[in-house]
């Protein structure tokens, strides 16, 4: 069992809310060091898949930020991969708060854009949302 991260950080921060799914990331991005406390963990140890610490921080790595905020983040819902879509797009939407100059570098890689995508709902009389039963001709 991991065990929580006590620090807090302190003073002023940008807001940004992320989705992805049914997953919902709140971020704040405080002037630090380049820290990530993601459900009061550190994401390394939150994200087994480190792939997916790399996604996270893309937004800011873009921007050429990547060791001057520290980030604090709470997400809930849905599975490890769509939370890491919602911390980006959270990051993301916080930069743009910070400094509204990033708006073109993080457009241009598609950080500002939800992920639409959610699953398909289960339809009456079929097995799942388009699965049907098997045909019997006789």
């Amino acid at each position: 069992m991991t065990e929580k991260v006590t620090k807090e950080f302190k003073g002023k921060y940008h807001y940004g809310l992320g989705r992805r799914k049914t997953a919902t990331a709140r971020v704040r991005l405080y002037d630090g060091t380049g820290e990530l406390i993601v459900n009061e963990r550190l994401a390394s140890e939150y994200f087994t898949p480190k792939s997916l610490v790399n996604k996270i921080v893309k937004p800011i790595a873009e921007v050429g930020l990547k060791d001057k905020f520290d980030i604090s983040v709470k997400v809930n819902g849905s599975g490890i991969s769509a939370q890491a879509g919602a911390i980006q797009l959270g990051i993301a939407r916080a930069l743009l708060k910070s400094d509204e100059g990033f708006r073109k570098v993080l457009r241009g890689g598609g950080f500002l854009t939800r992920d639409p995508r959610a699953v398909e709902r289960k339809k009456p009389g079929l097995k799942k949302a388009r699965k049907k039963p098997q045909f019997a001709k006789r």
